[in-house]
């Protein structure tokens, strides 16, 4: 019987899981809304229940044999999401998510001060802004991330976190430790949990999960990523020069490099990923500028009728507002969406060609900032189901264009799964 692994996914609205074998095929998946659950998405208790109604998904969907033969399990978490725990794990209240932001002066001073500047840490909604709120108030003996809590539930280990995740929170990927700069923003740092790598195995499933879930005693519980790093690995892109655009309600540029990028005034920095590092930037523009005229059903009606290969030749850099952070760095960056055609089909034409503009743009920025020069794109979100804008994109960045193998942050998560149950003689 083919072993497999599953990939969890926390994400901002739900969890997704996916049993993959080895060959990188997924054999099943499960999601649900956290919607499901209560309207309290701070609550951890919130975010476990989902995951069980989601693994127990996945597992009927899979034969008894199968879900006796998962080897590894991983978990992707919201980057920057923070929970404060007891020595056993156990919650110290509700948890402070991605988006929200810390309000102390004297927090955000600190931080301020002494990260450097080419650290994530700095910012409201930073993992360190969190554990130092925490730190203010609870006494916690652990501040951990969202991914971290929801693995060491299945293993009984809420000591351990992954490099992905802990780099909001301060964590030095390049030096591959925690800095001592932490301490003089205030930090404790014995609320840090140990970093390891993602991929790494560093725990087996306790008793009480295996028997909860009806999997063998000796499923290894590998470190996982956050959900922007997942969804990356989903898609199949792993060589240096691989880019992944996200094309939702803003564009997300993503490129696998061969050294680190750092660049404070873009929002740049990046991830290790293996032997490589994950960069990338967003603009302002994307899908949402395109809403803001036209529904989507208007949108793939107009679409019908624009030739890719006749550009109109307007130079649109389509935003809604004023400001601009990447691939231009200007809070003053005011929309340029003049003339306006009286054909509502050339109009939409120019702004796809205007954000595919922005994307060539973001690239030759990532290289210009020491990145690779762009092997081939991959796309994902909505936009990328329109063809005629994958025409426009492929016309200006002149690249193979790619299918991503999957979209599911779920995926990239069970790929370093089967990583860590190599890595611990499972396979």
């Amino acid at each position: 019987m083919t072993a497999v692994v599953v990939g969890i996914d926390v994400g901002t609205s739900g969890v997704r899981a996916v049993a993959m074998d080895p060959g990188f095929a997924i054999q099943a998946q499960a999601g649900v809304a956290l919607a499901d659950f209560g309207t309290d998405w701070r609550d951890p208790a919130t975010w476990w229940r989902a995951v069980e109604t989601a693994i127990d998904a996945l597992l009927r969907l899979v034969d008894g044999k199968r879900a006796r033969n998962v080897r590894a399990l991983a978990v992707d978490g919201t980057s920057g999401t923070m929970l404060p725990v007891d020595a056993a794990g156990g919650p110290l209240g509700r948890a402070l998510m991605y988006s929200d932001k810390v309000d102390d002066a004297t927090i955000l001073s600190a931080i301020a001060d002494d990260a450097p500047p080419q650290s994530a840490a700095h910012g409201a909604t930073s993992g360190l802004a969190k554990l130092l709120r925490f730190q203010k108030g609870v006494r916690p003996a652990r501040v951990l991330h969202q991914a971290d809590w929801i693995a060491g539930r299945f293993c009984g280990r809420f000591d351990v976190s992954d490099e992905n995740n802990a780099l909001k929170t301060g964590y030095d990927p390049v030096r591959r430790g925690w800095p001592d700069w932490l301490a003089r923003t205030g930090a404790d740092l014995a609320l840090l949990p140990d970093v390891v790598a993602p991929g790494k195995p560093f725990g087996t499933i306790s008793p009480g999960s295996a028997q909860r879930f009806g999997l063998p005693g000796d499923v290894a519980v590998v470190a996982g990523t956050t959900d922007g790093c997942a969804s990356f690995l989903a898609t199949g892109a792993d060589r240096i020069g691989d880019a992944v655009t996200a094309l939702g309600s803003s564009l997300t540029l993503k490129l696998l490099c061969e050294k680190p990028l750092f660049a404070p005034q873009f929002g740049i920095y990046s991830h290790r990923i293996g032997d490589a590092w994950l960069a990338g930037g967003a603009s302002n523009t994307g899908g949402k500028v395109l809403a803001h005229f036209f529904p989507l059903e208007r949108i793939v009606k107009l679409s019908e009728s624009i030739d890719p290969d006749r550009p109109t030749g307007l130079d649109y850099y389509p935003l809604i507002g004023t400001g601009e952070r990447f691939p231009i760095a200007d809070a003053g960056l005011a929309p340029r969406l003049d003339p306006r055609p009286a054909d509502d089909a050339l109009f939409l034409q120019a702004m796809l060609e205007g954000i595919a503009a922005i994307e060539r743009r973001g690239y030759r920025q990532l290289a210009d900032l020491g990145g690779p020069a762009l092997r081939s794109v991959r796309s994902v979100g909505g936009g990328a189901r329109n063809p005629v804008w994958t025409a426009i994109r492929a016309r200006q960045l002149r690249v193979p264009f790619f299918e991503a193998l999957s979209e599911e942050a779920a995926a990239g998560t069970a790929r370093l799964a089967l990583q860590g149950a190599r890595t611990a003689g499972l396979l």
